[in-house]
């Protein structure tokens, strides 16, 4: 009975994460078209454009999604290391050859298509720190914390800082964060770790004059509302003037030249605006049953491997909706993060989704194992019942000493 229920709430967890996922694809799809469209139309550009790149990446994250159901999850194990170097020099290659965007260079551009390495780095890094933790005693001290993991971590976030890309490097190291909690890594000496990743966060941010203009701007946004404090003022009146139900799917007009990056960072207040206060909320409680049933396939797990990755690839979607949501709603500063799965953008998409594909087969091949367990022990169970029923012929055998009779029936046993 236990089993069976532990199976039927395993496959729960999996459905939940499937709609979950589904849904919030469809109805970002929906909220990047009413996003661009009003503002490509005004600028005499093709209203469809952005729907029609976020729809082809979005069909090509399923069909990876579908693909990493299916995948053994062990079979990313002997690989990490491989997509570790791999993704590290992609970091590395794109700050020489990657073109300037924006005064960043993060991507790799080839026509129409671009690709972030950053964000497979994300993916690439949760997949080598649950190898390397699976398979050695949790770290005690600082120095058994920094080799190999710390300076590993270490290294792809001075390489993302300096694209400059902080936000990405706050999802990972937050990632690692839940990482090792699951492991079993003191809470002293995570929060000493916290500490001095927060020291380092905050050196980065005064490093550069912009950072330190979204920190003084989130402090007090109004106070040059129309210059560094412009993008977080727009963001709060969008989600004001939403109310309770929204002024309407595609009625917003923050979107249309008043909040920068409304379809990419800032959808979240297009999504506030135009659907309220319920609109929001719900999105919000996708995430949180996206928590639930990700952390409860990672507690049930029995494989240790298993167990951190699940717990890694849930931390990083919603520790990334976190950090993207705080910032719309003025309770964080701008960092330039996408919501998962809502925002626009490929690179994120195609990962993330990848990356349930993942989780999905955790939870899989843990129903799997229990499956086996619990047939080998109706198979014991049998055996040894028949060796006791067989018991008083074997010892009568033994006592003639009749070879060929004892032997026998331990071949049927053995074959049974």
């Amino acid at each position: 009975m236990t089993h069976s229920r532990r199976a039927d709430r395993g496959q729960l967890e999996q459905k939940l994460l499937i709609l979950v996922t589904l849904g919030l694809v469809a109805f970002g799809l929906v909220m990047v078209f009413s996003a661009t469209s009003a503002s490509a139309a005004l600028g005499a550009g093709d209203p469809m454009r952005f729907l029609v790149k976020q729809g082809l990446y979005a069909v090509v994250g399923l069909v990876l999604l579908a693909c990493m159901s299916r995948v053994d999850y062990h079979a990313l194990r002997p690989l990490a290391p491989l997509l570790l170097v791999g993704t590290f020099a992609a970091c590395v290659a794109v700050l020489v050859v990657g073109p300037s965007i924006n005064g960043a260079h993060r991507w790799f551009v080839l026509g129409p298509v671009s690709f972030q390495p950053a964000e497979l780095a994300k993916l690439a890094v949760c997949v080598w720190v649950c190898a390397v933790l699976a398979r050695r005693q949790p770290p005690r001290t600082m120095a058994e914390l920094m080799k190999p993991v710390g300076l590993v971590v270490c290294a792809f976030a001075l390489v993302i800082v300096i694209e400059p890309d902080l936000g990405t490097t706050i999802a990972l190291i937050a990632m690692v964060a839940g990482v090792l909690l699951v492991s079993g890594v003191p809470l002293r000496l995570l929060a000493l770790a916290s500490t001095f990743a927060v020291g380092a966060g905050l050196l980065a941010i005064w490093a550069e004059p912009y950072r330190r203009e979204r920190v003084f701007s989130f402090l007090d946004p109004w106070k040059d509302a129309e210059g560094a404090g412009f993008q977080n003022v727009q963001a709060i009146i969008g989600i004001g003037s939403g109310g309770l139900t929204g002024d309407g799917l595609g009625q917003g007009i923050q979107k249309v030249n008043f909040l920068p990056e409304a379809h990419t960072d800032m959808i979240f207040a297009v999504v506030g605006e135009e659907l309220g206060l319920v609109g929001a909320a719900l999105v919000i409680a996708a995430f949180a049953v996206f928590a639930w049933a990700g952390f409860r396939v990672a507690l049930s797990c029995r494989d240790p491997f298993g167990k951190r990755l699940a717990a890694g690839i849930t931390t990083l979607v919603c520790a990334q909706a976190a950090v993207n949501l705080a910032a719309v709603l003025g309770l964080a500063p701008l960092t330039g993060i996408p919501l998962p799965f809502v925002s626009y953008g490929g690179s994120s998409l195609l990962v993330l989704l990848t990356s349930v594909g993942v989780l999905l087969n955790i939870a899989v091949n843990e129903r799997v194992v229990e499956a086996r367990v619990r047939d080998r022990r109706r198979r014991d169970s049998r055996s040894r019942s028949s060796r006791a029923r067989g018991g008083r012929g074997a010892a009568r055998a033994r006592s003639d000493g009749d070879v060929r009779r004892h032997t026998r029936p331990r071949r049927v046993a053995a074959g049974a």
